[in-house]
């Protein structure tokens, strides 16, 4: 048998199910490629994080990283489930809003918000903004002032801890573009600044450290920092920050050779420190919020591809080519991440070969995978990979002028269309004619 990353659902037929479906009856239905989503999985994983809160009695929020996927239908979710949800630009703002998800419960996070992004902010009544560098904190401090209006902020603070992870996805280090240094003083001073500002509400610090981190360490260690810079904060200011953010980057099993550690203990790790060293430094507990994204939507997605050509080289990997590729799913271009795949039919028959999947678009690095084991494939076979909620359909383009593919929420044996495949003519809708 196949070993994958996670458990597989089948049917009587031996078809791989997603939320109860049949995989090949939606890849018929919807065609291919097709990003399916199990809806039950994200609401597990949501309750699960509030669980850990709640068994420890403190008050917390699990706001969703909505840039890992940004659709009105998850905005909808997580409102159903309780949870916040932070955004980066003035686009997942607006779509969290056409969602008719409660503006009070938005973060809005990002390095270089624009002023309009900022006065949309304000307009929609966004809960807390999270406040990156000085630029962004005297255009805040303007906008609100225009508007009359007295901002929640959090203070993203560079706590100087380096992830496991890969370096592309690294923020908590020294040398970053997010957030307010602590060693060279820009966070004391940063504080100073906002504290002194009518319209801004200091509510409390901010960190995050990375993406797809498996080491419980680093999370320990900036739940450690973030205390001790709020007693330090306390000694020289006389503030006291109301919440702890401790980010996200949980790192999820892409593959069978992953090990990481079940999102919620994670948390459980950065509750304990927070609460011990807060103890022992008597501070009042703060609210502890985490913004997990991969975590909450990354288990629950696949991808479905339809098999196409195939070619052999003597000597090297067969390439079996799909129907989608770098313009659905870049990651595994952008930076060599890997995925498991199955066989939709048959997702626990053994492997007989290791191929490279790959893509159509005109680039050498069109590469889904470049080790695959798989049952043996013919033209027409769906292929499914899995874990790839996550940043895949966040990321997808136009690029060689592909339509973007459509998306479905399947959720107690039924399915639901929750974004329309493009056509070839909303490709052109915002070309003009040239009239030279």
């Amino acid at each position: 048998m196949q070993q994958t990353s996670q458990p597989l659902t089948t049917n009587a037929a031996g078809h791989l199910t997603i939320g109860g479906v049949d995989s090949l009856d939606l890849a018929s239905q919807y065609q291919t490629p097709l990003v399916a989503y199990d809806v039950a999985k994200i609401r597990d994983q949501v309750r699960r994080f509030k669980a850990v809160f709640e068994r420890a009695g403190v008050d917390y929020a699990v706001s969703f990283a909505s840039k890992a996927l940004s659709i009105k239908a998850i905005y909808q979710v997580m409102a159903a489930e309780g949870a916040h949800v932070d955004v980066v630009s003035g686009g997942e703002l607006y779509t969290a809003q056409q969602a008719g998800f409660p503006m009070s419960q938005v973060s809005f996070h990002g390095n270089n918000k624009s002023q309009a992004e900022l006065e949309q902010a304000l307009q929609a009544g966004v809960g807390m903004i999270v406040v990156d560098n000085f630029h962004e904190l005297t255009l805040l401090s303007q906008v609100a002032r225009a508007a009359g209006k007295h901002q929640p902020i959090l203070l993203r603070l560079t706590p100087g801890i380096t992830a496991h992870t890969n370096e592309y996805i690294q923020t908590g280090q020294v040398d970053s573009k997010f957030g307010f240094d602590l060693a060279s003083g820009q966070a004391a001073t940063a504080l100073k600044q906002a504290l002194a500002d009518p319209f801004l509400q200091v509510e409390g610090l901010h960190a995050h450290i990375g993406s797809q981190i498996f080491d419980v360490a680093g999370f320990a260690g900036v739940a450690k920092k973030l205390v001790e810079v709020a007693v330090t904060f306390r000694d020289q200011f006389d503030y006291l920050p109301k919440i702890i953010n401790v980010g996200g980057g949980f790192g999820i099993r892409y593959v069978s050779a992953d090990q990481p550690k079940a999102p919620e203990d994670f948390v459980a790790t950065i509750v304990d420190e927070i609460k011990r060293e807060a103890a022992a430094a008597n501070l009042p507990l703060p609210a502890i919020w985490i913004e997990p994204g991969r975590s909450l939507v990354g288990p629950a997605g696949y991808n479905l591809y339809t098999v196409g050509s195939r070619k052999e080289i003597p000597g090297y990997l067969p390439y079996v080519a799909v129907d989608g590729g770098m313009g659905d799913n870049i990651r595994p271009a952008l930076y060599q991440a890997e995925y498991e795949t199955v066989l939709a039919k048959a997702p626990l028959a053994e492997a007989v070969e290791t191929v490279r999947i790959a893509g159509k678009y005109c680039e050498s690095g069109d590469l889904l995978s470049a080790h695959q084991n798989l049952p043996a494939t013919a033209p027409g076979d769906v292929l499914a990979m899995l874990d790839t909620g996550a940043y895949g359909f966040a990321m997808a383009s136009n690029y060689n002028r592909n339509p973007r593919p459509a998306v479905v929420f399947v959720e107690k044996g039924k399915s639901q269309l929750v974004v329309k495949r493009e056509q070839y003519a909303d490709l052109v809708r915002n070309d003009r004619d040239y009239q030279g």
